[in-house]
């Protein structure tokens, strides 16, 4: 028989939803309980009562009657009756005698819940080791924080993503060549270093016209909220909370180098702001000699000096020459990379044993020379000793294998960037769609071939206007005269063109934001064409409202006009067909806008229509590009330099503006020559160490294979039907996968 005393809380085991009950009166038979939560009283038989007497212990957190909690420090007994001290949230100390308990205390300890009886159903248990057991698997993979993105699951992604996220305080340049997925694998890093909590504060640093870009990819495919930062959210913080620093509020932040450009007052709180992680996207704008540096370039410098970890992005880590490369490597690792000088020289010497490293790499016999140069290239005595191994006849085959592996890795630490770069080409990485040209000669208005004659001694700034016959016809024309619209006759080229494709969407690309707007006005006027523009001069907001409505497959428009910024970062991997209204000067913006849609995951034919005035400045570009460069139906890594050495060569073959210009198929010929000595260059003294850094196919496709088989075997859908089913949800199957 049990022992009741008056004030004593108790559980009943045969209806545990009363709460507890508090005894009030004991005779010689009976026990008689008060149940408050539900008004009950009871009468039990003291012999065969179904009652379990409720006990905490140290450590417990108990609910008063009164709403207050209690973390039990002390347990005592008095007259029967248990009285708990410790702590109150205030941090009193304070004493609460379990008379004064809430009626109803949830019992979380097993032992407890064992012992009053209140043991769930059999799903419940087998739904909570289902969950650990899925929680298990998912924390222990090799690939946490990598898969479950919205992405398409691509190995050099998945390699890159994989050797930077285990990095503590990653610092390093994403150069993939434009279309590679840049911005996927900076959004992969993130979300594993957020998931792991290797990073909590990570800051974005975008241009302006790509702050909505970067929010809407980071959150549609990653699912992480950041928010964006302006003059105007800063103030708005600042009168209300966080007065000090405005950049503490929030943990994921994102904002344009244009405002912190623009605002040096919040530069020193942005530095101040603690952060883990820093992503600078289109690096290359940031400009740096030895002599001097932008203001963009010394504010990401601030911040970079003061952030753990370090990601820079650029599509074109070479564009601005050497002393460009070295100063973005610089902002990485200004220690490692504190010398241009020593830099050029490392480079040079790499250059001298390219050959030999790449026989390394493809496991081929090192001849005397090869050995004497390595020996010459590896200073340490690990180096020396492993290469010493590699040659001695005596050491077995899978022993020379190993010992290959680990030299290639000291190598890769001596290489000029070591493990900071990574850059893959799409010469490496298969996948791409392919591209078909369309070329439209049409004939040169008689006022072009006037104004064109007026403007061809324009200062070396302004001969890319050349390109641009329609913006020096408006800027000279008489009051009286006819709108360009009216006169060039790629207005009713482009109007057929549109209604051909019908109901393709097409994008088109000009250089100048005016000849934008007033294609876009003429096709409307015209034709009752409406298409979105794209230009500068709009807001984020407008452009991104464009962008989408290009986007919508169902209601959205056919047509969207960019001026040349809709080259740069916008990915319009959905459309198939590309009008370039004109061609610019640098063949880096030609393979951008190209590019637009050009990108894994494109998965037809990409259509590239030309339209050219002939006997023009467009016309020498057209052919120098196709017949010099071969730009249109492949990239062009040797363009840049071609471009760079024949700058003066070609900008006075645009003021000339003829293709029966007796000089313009030699000087074709020449850029075709270099071009094929350019490209000999590159792939004879290819970077293969960085190659290798970049992506090791036979990783990178485990990698793949792994993140594949771990989504097979996932079995979430039947994992959800039992959560429903313990949760008395009602399922139904909208449609297969869903």
């Amino acid at each position: 028989m049990q022992d009741f005393i008056i004030g004593q809380r108790w559980l009943c085991d045969a209806d545990p939803a009363l709460g507890l009950g508090t005894v009030k009166v004991v005779d010689q038979r009976t026990v008689t309980v008060l149940f408050n939560a539900t008004g009950e009283t009871r009468v039990y038989a003291r012999q065969s009562a179904p009652l379990t007497r409720v006990v905490f212990a140290v450590g417990d957190v108990v609910p008063s009657r009164v709403g207050w909690s209690l973390s039990i420090e002390e347990v005592r007994e008095d007259q029967g009756v248990f009285v708990y001290t410790g702590t109150d949230e205030q941090g009193r100390k304070v004493a609460l005698a379990e008379t004064g308990l809430a009626d109803v205390i949830a019992l979380h300890r097993p032992a407890d819940r064992l012992f009053s009886g209140r043991i769930d159903p059999d799903k419940w248990f087998r739904l909570r080791y289902q969950t650990l057991n899925e929680y298990h698997r998912h924390l222990s993979s090799d690939l946490y924080g990598l898969v479950g993105a919205r992405t398409s699951l691509i190995p050099h992604q998945l390699y890159i993503a994989r050797e930077v996220a285990r990095r503590y305080s990653p610092r390093v340049l994403l150069a993939d060549e434009v279309g590679l997925g840049k911005t996927i694998e900076a959004g992969l890093i993130l979300h594993q270093q957020l998931l792991t909590e290797s990073a909590r504060r990570v800051l974005i640093v975008v241009p302006e016209n790509l702050v909505h870009q970067w929010l809407v990819e980071m959150l549609r495919r990653f699912n992480l909220y950041f928010s964006i930062f302006d003059e105007e959210r800063c103030q708005a913080i600042s009168a209300n909370e966080y007065g000090d620093n405005p950049f503490q509020a929030e943990q994921l932040v994102l904002c344009s180098l244009t405002f912190l450009a623009g605002q040096q007052h919040r530069l020193g709180q942005v530095v101040a702001g603690d952060w883990d992680l820093l992503v600078v996207d289109e690096a290359h704008h940031l400009h740096w000699t030895p002599q001097d540096a932008s203001p963009e370039y010394r504010i990401i410098e601030q911040l970079a000096l003061h952030t753990r970890g370090v990601l820079l992005l650029t599509a074109t880590p070479e564009q601005l020459g050497t002393a460009g490369h070295f100063a973005r490597l610089r902002l990485l690792d200004p220690d490692r990379f504190s010398d241009y000088e020593t830099f050029v020289r490392e480079a040079d010497t790499y250059g001298s044993v390219a050959g030999v490293i790449g026989a390394l790499l493809d496991a081929a016999p090192l001849t005397d020379k090869a050995i004497a140069e390595l020996s010459e290239f590896i200073h340490d005595s690990a180096g020396q000793q492993l290469l010493s191994r590699i040659i001695d006849p005596h050491t077995d085959t899978e022993q020379i294998k190993l010992y290959r592996q680990q030299l290639i890795g000291i190598l890769v630490d001596r290489h000029g960037t070591g493990r900071v770069l990574f850059r893959n080409t799409r010469a490496a990485v298969k996948g791409f769609p392919e591209r078909a040209v369309s070329v439209y000669p049409l004939p040169l208005p008689e006022s072009y071939a006037t104004v064109l004659a007026t403007y061809k001694n324009l200062n070396p700034d302004q001969q890319q206007l050349l390109l641009s016959p329609e913006v020096l016809f408006m800027n000279g024309k008489d009051s009286d005269a006819p709108h360009w619209t009216r006169l060039d006759p790629r207005l009713e080229w482009l109007n057929g063109l549109l209604q051909q494709l019908k109901p393709a969407k097409v994008l088109v690309i000009t250089a100048m934001q005016q000849t934008a707007l007033d294609i876009a006005e003429a096709l409307k006027v015209r034709s009752g064409i409406y298409a979105a523009v794209f230009h500068e001069r709009m807001s984020l907001l407008e452009r991104d409202r464009a962008a989408a409505y290009f986007a919508d497959r169902e209601q959205g428009c056919r047509v969207l006009i960019c001026s040349e910024i809709g080259s740069e970062g916008r990915n319009f991997q959905f459309a198939h067909h590309l009008v370039l209204f004109d061609l610019p000067l640098n063949p880096d913006l030609l393979e951008q806008r190209i590019g637009r849609l050009d990108r894994i995951g494109q998965t037809e034919t990409i259509h590239i229509h030309v339209p050219y005035l002939e006997n023009s400045a467009q016309s020498v570009m057209y052919h120098w590009y196709q017949e010099g460069l071969n730009a249109f139906m492949h990239t062009c890594p040797a363009g840049y330099p071609v471009f760079y050495q024949l700058q003066a060569a070609l900008l006075e073959a645009l003021r000339e503006a003829t293709i029966e210009h007796h000089e313009l198929p030699d000087f074709i010929q020449r850029t075709r020559d270099l071009r094929h000595e350019i490209n000999g260059v590159l792939q004879g003294g290819r970077d293969r160490l960085l190659e290798y850094n970049s992506c090791r196919p036979e990783i990178a496709a485990g990698l793949k294979q792994a993140a594949e088989q771990q989504d097979a075997a996932s079995n979430i859908g039947q994992f959800m039907d039992n959560v429903f089913d313990c949760f008395g949800v009602h399922v139904e199957e909208h449609s297969r996968s869903s």
